[in-house]
C-alpha cells in the first residue's frame, strides 16, 4: 500500500498539471458514473493530501476524496490519451493530460460536510503545515500500545506504513515492542522530526530513501531498491550483521535487529 509520500507527491503533480482547469469526468468502468457527471466540466481547485488519503477540491465545494489501498494505480497520459486500459473506474480530462485511476479501495465524492469528518478522524500528518506534534505526543503519553503497533494507527500518525515503521525504529535504536508511553519526550521529538524529515525525502524522490549517504559513488536517486532501505525485508543489519528477526506485529511483518534496537521497557 502506498505510504504518505506517495499520496503528497500524486496532490503535487496533480496540483501543477491540473488545478485551475475544467475537467471532464467520466467512469469507463461504470461504477463511478453518477458522481463524474456531477463534477465533469468543473473547475478543479486543488489538490490536497492527507496521510494516505488525495483529495481533489472541485468549485462549488464537492471533494474527490481517493484512497489507493493495495490495487490502486493512476496513468497518466499526454492528450489525446489513449483508450481506457482495464477497469478504469474514472477518467480526468484536463487541457494537456488525461489520468486514469484503476482499482482504488475508496473514489467518492465529499461534501464539506463529509469532508470534515473524514479528517476529524485521522492523525496527524507529518507532511503537512498544520500538522501538530503535541496532538501526537499526547496520545503517545497515554498509550500503552507497543510503538510498533502505535505507529500505523493512521489515527495517531498519518501517512506512516510498514516500511517506513521498520526504518523509523531502526535509526532511532527503538525496539518495535516497546510501550509507548515509557518514551520520553526528547526521543519522541527525534522521531517526529526524522518521520517528517523521511517522508519529505520520499516526496522529492517519489521513493522511500531511508539511508542517509551515498552507497557505492551513487546518489541518493540512482541508489537501487536495497540501497535505499536500511532493514526493511533485509536478513541481517547493516551495522553489525545480527541476523534480522521478523514477526507479525500490528498485523504486519515487523523487522528489527534487536542487538541495534535496545530501547526496550
Amino acid at each position: 500500500m502506498p505510504e504518505g509520500h506517495t499520496i503528497h507527491r500524486l496532490a503535487k503533480d496533480h496540483q501543477k498539471w491540473f488545478a485551475g482547469q475544467k475537467m471532464g469526468a467520466l467512469s469507463p468502468q461504470g461504477r463511478f458514473s453518477e458522481e463524474a457527471s456531477q463534477i465533469s466540466g468543473l473547475k478543479l481547485l486543488s489538490t490536497s493530501a492527507h496521510g494516505k488519503h488525495l483529495f481533489y477540491h472541485w468549485e462549488g465545494g464537492q471533494t474527490m476524496h481517493i484512497h489507493l489501498g493495495l490495487y490502486g494505480k493512476f496513468r497518466v497520459h499526454k492528450n489525446p490519451a489513449p483508450d481506457p486500459r482495464g477497469a478504469v473506474r474514472v477518467r480526468m480530462i484536463g487541457n494537456e493530460r488525461t489520468f486514469d485511476l484503476n482499482g482504488p479501495n475508496c473514489c467518492e465524492l465529499l461534501t464539506p460536510n463529509g469532508l470534515e469528518t473524514l479528517l476529524n478522524r485521522l492523525g496527524q500528518d507529518p507532511l503537512r503545515k498544520d500538522a501538530s506534534p503535541e496532538i501526537v505526543w499526547d496520545r503517545f503519553s497515554r498509550s500503552r500500545s507497543s510503538i510498533g503497533t502505535l505507529l500505523l494507527n493512521q489515527a495517531v500518525i498519518a501517512g506512516v506504513g510498514n516500511v517506513y515503521r521498520a526504518e523509523i525504529l531502526f535509526l532511532l535504536g527503538i525496539h518495535p515492542e516497546t510501550p509507548t508511553n515509557t518514551i520520553d519526550r526528547g526521543t519522541f521529538d527525534q522521531l517526529w522530526k526524522l518521520t517528517s524529515n523521511l517522508l519529505k525525502t520520499g516526496v522529492r524522490y517519489n521513493r522511500i530513501i531511508t539511508v542517509d549517504r551515498e552507497e557505492g559513488g551513487k546518489t541518493l536517486s540512482r541508489l537501487n531498491a536495497r540501497e535505499r532501505l536500511n532493514i526493511y525485508k533485509r536478513s541481517h543489519c547493516p551495522h553489525c550483521n545480527h541476523r534480522i528477526r521478523t514477526w507479525e506485529l500490528g498485523n504486519r511483518k515487523m523487522y528489527a535487529c534487536e542487538k541495534c534496537q535496545t530501547f526496550k521497557n
